[in-house]
């Protein structure tokens, strides 16, 4: 496993870290813009007229939806994959009207150690300090509201740190556009996107909450699902929970499209699509977040199919995560999941026999762990039993049209994902 250091830059003037806050919306930093997986991505030449070189003197307005509302907040920004230390400046966040337009009177300003910029150096994050939001008095109607997370980016970035496919839209404003996160109408921000940037979790102050996480790949980040719909398989299960125990958890997902539970050993020197490793990015996606009490792992699609690693070793490598998880943190729940059909996929490397026969070894493997407090068997779910593949309801894709790939669900198979999911087994409730 390649070693990657993250260093944290936290404020010593923040409530108590293991005592009141809950991650309630993550995006996994997935490497540096453009490479990536986004999905129904808008031509952004105007916005980064050198993909490689980078933000200019320009603002971010990040389209986030929390998973649970506290009075207080608070935001990590991430230069993790930069190769220079990146100055944001004139932070700002307000709840969304509808498209790059704020609600007036809830634009507060984002403060870091009681400065309104912050330095973040190659390779490390930074937390900002708490966050009064007046106007989140707990009600219902808050539930499904998005934030608007505004930021500068001061001078030029360099290589941008980047979550590709939020199947969520961000808006952008025009290199040179100065700072402009304080402002709540919709002119600053002419472009759109469908990735996140340098923002990468959000925080809210849920006292007794505990967060859930949805660990894997592009299944967990969404592909095929609709684009501003909220309707992956953690969102689907994010509301089962709070119908059921309302503000006792958090749901977060941190998926990537292409991620692989092994390799690349080298991803600093040769970054990939499909981000570093998910035992590479656990401590940073996943152990270090506030109160973490479930995890939920279902991974292994791209290491059998995309590069032809065994099944055996995959599930060993898993069971290395997960014990790693359990020493950062005694009290998390893990539970695996089997991998759904990808047979007859037009995706050479996913659709063949061969490719179907190790993810049935693996699903078998996985069925059999004793390093679990339990399995959610997608697979039986998903798959047509008379044809081994991916259920021809779940096929066709909701993103952008068209008949799928017998690889990504829809949003009717994400629901049933989401649905398939015992909630007393997994709160252990």
């Amino acid at each position: 496993m390649s070693s990657f250091i993250f260093s944290v830059v936290m404020q010593s003037n923040l409530v108590d870290f293991s005592q009141s806050w809950v991650a309630s919306w993550t995006a996994s930093a997935q490497g540096p813009y453009p490479i990536g997986n986004p999905s129904a991505q808008p031509d952004l030449r105007f916005a980064f007229p050198e993909a490689e070189g980078g933000a200019s003197d320009q603002s971010f307005r990040m389209i986030v939806r929390p998973d649970v509302w506290g009075r207080r907040a608070r935001f990590r920004l991430s230069n993790v994959f930069g190769t220079k230390a990146v100055t944001f400046d004139g932070v700002y966040v307000g709840l969304q009207q509808s498209g790059s337009a704020v609600m007036t009177g809830t634009n507060v300003p984002v403060t870091f150690g009681g400065r309104r910029s912050v330095a973040v150096a190659a390779g490390e994050m930074v937390m900002s300090d708490a966050v009064s939001l007046a106007w989140a008095d707990g009600s219902p109607w808050l539930s499904g509201r998005k934030l608007a997370v505004s930021f500068h980016v001061s001078g030029d970035s360099g290589r941008v740190t980047w979550h590709a496919k939020a199947l969520t839209t961000s808006y952008l404003s025009a290199p040179g556009a100065v700072s402009r996160g304080a402002e709540e109408d919709e002119g600053a921000f002419p472009f759109s996107t469908t990735s996140w940037y340098f923002l990468d979790e959000v925080d809210m102050a849920v006292p007794g909450a505990k967060t859930v996480v949805a660990l894997g790949d592009s299944l967990t980040d969404g592909t095929g699902s609709t684009l501003n719909g909220d309707d992956r398989w953690p969102d689907v299960l994010s509301r089962r929970v709070h119908a059921a125990f309302p503000d006792r958890y958090s749901v977060v997902n941190a998926g990537i499209g292409g991620n692989r539970v092994i390799g690349p050993d080298d991803y600093g020197a040769n970054p990939i699509p499909g981000g570093p490793s998910a035992l590479d990015r656990l401590e940073r996606d996943v152990a270090g977040l506030p109160n973490l009490g479930v995890v939920i792992w279902l991974e292994g699609t791209n290491d059998i199919g995309r590069v032809g690693v065994g099944p055996a070793k995959v599930v060993e490598a898993i069971r290395n995560g997960v014990a790693l998880l359990r020493a950062r943190c005694s009290s998390v729940r893990v539970f695996g999941a089997t991998l759904p059909p990808s047979l007859n996929s037009p995706h050479v490397s996913f659709g063949t026999a061969a490719v179907d026969e190790s993810r049935r070894a693996f699903n078998a493997l996985v069925m059999s762990a004793d390093f679990f407090d339990g399995v959610i068997d997608f697979a039986t779910v998903m798959t047509d039993p008379l044809t081994g593949e991916l259920k021809a309801l779940y096929q066709p894709n909701t993103t952008i049209g068209g008949p799928g790939d017998k690889l990504h669900p829809n949003r009717v198979g994400y629901i049933a994902m989401g649905a398939a999911i015992d909630l007393a087994q997994v709160l252990g409730r």
